[in-house]
C-alpha cells in the first residue's frame, strides 16, 4: 500500500476533517459524522481508508489525551471499516444507501458493547459488571445508532463527491 504524495496529503486532510467534525458536533452527545466518513472513505479508498481513520484516532489522542477511553478507538473504527470491506463492491445502486445507513446505525447501537471488553480487562470488571456497564450505556447507544442511521443519509453524497474528485485528478 505505497502512498503517493498526493494520497498522503488527501488522507491527512480527510483525517483532520473527521476530527474537526467530531469537535464541532461535541455539543450533541453521540451524534457525529464519524461513521459516515469511515464508510464513505472505505467504499472509495478500500484498504487505504485506514490512513485517514487512524489519523483521526491519533488526533483524538493528541488533543484529548491518550487515556483509557482512547484505547478502544484503536479497534472500534476498524470494526466498521472491516464490515464495509466485507460488503459486495458492486451492490445494486438502489440498496446501497439502505445498506450503508444500516451498517452505520448498527455500529452506533453496538458501540458500547464493542467498547466494553477492553475497559472490563483494564479495570478488572467481572462479566456481570461488564454487562451492567453495557446495559447502563444502552440509552446512549440507542441515541448513537438512531443518529448514525439518519447521518448515514450523507454517505452516498460523500461517496459521489470523493469519486468525482478522484476522477478529476485522474484526468489531469
Amino acid at each position: 500500500m505505497k502512498l503517493t504524495t498526493r494520497e498522503i496529503t488527501i488522507f491527512a486532510m480527510l483525517g483532520a476533517v473527521m476530527y474537526a467534525s467530531k469537535v464541532i458536533m461535541e455539543l450533541a452527545p453521540n451524534i457525529h459524522l464519524l461513521g459516515v466518513f469511515t464508510i464513505a472513505f472505505t467504499v472509495v479508498y478500500r484498504k487505504k481508508a485506514l490512513y485517514p481513520i487512524y489519523i483521526y484516532v491519533l488526533l483524538n489522542g493528541i488533543f484529548s489525551g491518550f487515556s483509557a477511553w482512547w484505547i478502544p478507538y484503536l479497534y472500534l473504527w476498524t470494526v466498521l471499516w472491516g464490515v464495509v470491506m466485507l460488503l459486495p463492491k458492486k451492490m445494486p445502486k438502489l440498496i446501497q444507501p439502505v445498506v450503508y445507513m444500516t451498517v452505520c446505525a448498527m455500529h452506533g447501537f453496538l458501540f458500547g458493547t464493542l467498547y466494553a471488553p477492553v475497559h472490563a480487562v483494564m479495570f478488572g470488571l467481572s462479566l456481570e459488571a461488564m454487562i451492567a456497564w453495557i446495559v447502563a450505556g444502552l440509552p446512549w447507544d440507542v441515541l448513537h445508532g438512531i443518529s448514525n442511521f439518519f447521518c448515514g443519509m450523507l454517505i452516498m453524497p460523500l461517496i459521489s463527491i470523493l469519486r468525482l474528485a478522484e476522477k478529476s485528478v485522474e484526468k489531469t
